[in-house]
């Protein structure tokens, strides 16, 4: 199912984790990862047929795994996939809050609607997916949400102004978030991927060029993967990293930012 070569963490076993966009990319190596550390999953995906197939293999290896198809703009329905998912595995003690669409656009293509919508499935879902979680962590006195950012802002991309805007603001609410819920032992940090070589990137936006550009920028050879993120993540959730809060990680293999 994972590479048994890496960390095991004693405290994930058990924990209840809820992760959205679990169905493909880097939410689906989340979603792989906290299962085999024991973990009982819940994740929401838009694309139901994918997130079923996922559980379903997970299910039949003995992970405790449950998906709801859910589209994360729709506030109610999200945090009530999130009441279901406590009502079954338990508070949520970590929270990931991976869902993003990068889709390119320039600046003039921008409508009001479209600005409004990028923000919603790339920022406001994770406010509130911590505002359904946060009353459980504060009755267990403990508790991670690990919001994900992207390097894209730091590196100037271009034809993502809605995106990086997004992105860049995970960093201040995290913070902010972390401050506010500190007092009650819950630890708010930003997961920051780099260029993670995706099927959605693999298909859409690497071909040669960005390979050269990938080759030029880190510092490490090679490529990250989905599996490289979700392991930063194992870290972030379990007890190890308990005096962790209000702090950035970037897995981007070195890319050089200034």
């Amino acid at each position: 199912m994972v590479d048994t070569g890496f960390a095991r963490y004693p405290s994930l076993d058990g924990r209840p984790v809820v992760v959205s966009g679990g169905a493909s990319g880097i939410g689906e190596a989340l979603v792989r990862e906290f299962a085999a550390q024991g973990s009982k999953v819940g994740f929401v995906d838009i694309a139901g047929e994918a997130g079923r197939r996922l559980a379903a293999e997970l299910a039949a290896a003995g992970c405790t795994v449950s998906f709801h198809e859910c589209d994360i703009t729709d506030t109610a329905a999200y945090q009530a996939a999130i009441r279901a998912f406590e009502a079954e595995h338990g508070a949520a003690l970590a929270l990931l809050n991976n869902a993003a669409n990068d889709q390119r656009h320039k600046w003039d293509e921008v409508t009001p609607a479209f600005w409004d919508e990028r923000i919603a499935v790339n920022l406001k879902h994770a406010f509130f997916a911590a505002q359904a979680v946060i009353p459980g962590m504060i009755a267990a006195g403990r508790g991670s949400i690990v919001n994900f950012g992207s390097i894209s802002w730091m590196i100037m991309s271009p034809h993502l102004t809605a995106y990086t805007a997004s992105k860049a603001a995970m960093h201040g609410m995290s913070r902010s978030l972390a401050r506010e819920l500190g007092p009650h032992g819950i630890r708010v940090n930003t997961l920051v991927p780099g260029w993670i070589m995706t099927e959605r990137q693999l298909t859409h936006w690497v071909g040669p060029e960005e390979n050269r550009l990938i080759d030029a920028s880190q510092a490490l050879e090679g490529r990250c993967y989905p599996a490289d993120v979700a392991r930063m993540a194992l870290f972030l959730a379990a007890d190890d990293s308990r005096m962790i809060s209000a702090q950035d990680f970037i897995v981007d293999g070195g890319w050089a930012h200034g």
